[in-house]
């Protein structure tokens, strides 16, 4: 079986593939300190609380935005599965699509998983929106290249920098507000932030299908998504799943290769 790790900015997914379906999904926040034996503890008692037995990995891929947490999820790996992990944007892992950007540009590998993900999925001429720690989007093209995109500050990330560049705003959580217009300070903060992310996301896809003159399907990912498809039409369709998708499709990609 498959292990899959996604380690993001703020969190990290462990997910264990049967070679048909995810059986098994965990996360807990990504620390770069975190030892080897600490993940293998909370994992092996996590998968005996849900009751996940008898599952002998074989296979484990890792892409992480935090390259401080890769040696640790390595050994991890070695230790107690007996494997080589396959670690996305690093030597050894080949990827079935085309990276065509700046010469030297190092891309995110939780962008270029979603893209993976993303074509295997939909096809070409994508925008796919992930709301995570940064709300990024990112194009696909029609042959499955991954040829740039946008990044911009993440939502949580934006109440928190309210929050702590001035005193008498509160820490908020997102929600959609009742209105355009608050009548307290929490409804104005919520408001701003909401129906600012539903302008931000408009636009740029807009702008980045008059710059490909081509109609582009826009797909969301992250745990953000769905909030904000409840205020308009935004996105073409949600996958949770994309980013171990991506992953899954990258390890079989790897596998026929050898």
């Amino acid at each position: 079986m498959l292990l899959a790790i996604d380690c993001g900015n703020t969190n990290t997914v462990f997910s264990i593939w049967d070679g048909e379906r995810f059986i098994f999904s965990g996360r807990t926040a990504t620390e770069w300190q975190r030892t080897a034996d600490q993940y293998y503890v909370w994992l092996s008692s996590l998968m005996r609380f849900q009751k996940i037995e008898d599952v002998e990995i074989t296979e484990v891929i890792v892409s992480s935005t935090v390259p401080r947490v890769v040696f640790n999820l390595r050994v991890f790996a070695d230790r107690y599965f007996d494997c080589r992990p396959l670690v996305v944007g690093k030597e050894g892992c080949a990827l079935p699509v085309d990276v065509r950007v700046d010469e030297g540009t190092q891309v995110g590998p939780d962008r270029l998983v979603n893209t993976v993900a993303g074509f295997d999925l939909y096809g070409g001429d994508l925008i796919i929106v992930d709301f995570g720690t940064a709300t990024t989007f990112d194009v696909v093209a029609k042959d499955g290249a991954y040829i740039g995109g946008v990044i911009a500050p993440g939502v949580n990330l934006s109440l928190e920098a309210l929050h702590n560049a001035a005193a008498a705003l509160p820490h908020v959580d997102i929600t959609k507000p009742q209105g355009v217009i608050g009548t307290n300070t929490v409804a104005c903060m919520q408001s701003g932030v909401f129906w600012g992310y539903v302008g931000l996301i408009k636009e740029i896809t807009a702008r980045i299908k008059a710059e490909r003159d081509r109609e582009m399907r826009v797909i969301s990912t992250g745990g953000l998504a769905p909030l904000f498809q409840q205020a308009e039409e935004l996105f073409d369709d949600f996958n949770d799943e994309l980013t171990m998708h991506g992953l899954v499709t990258i390890n079989s990609y790897n596998r026929k290769q050898t």
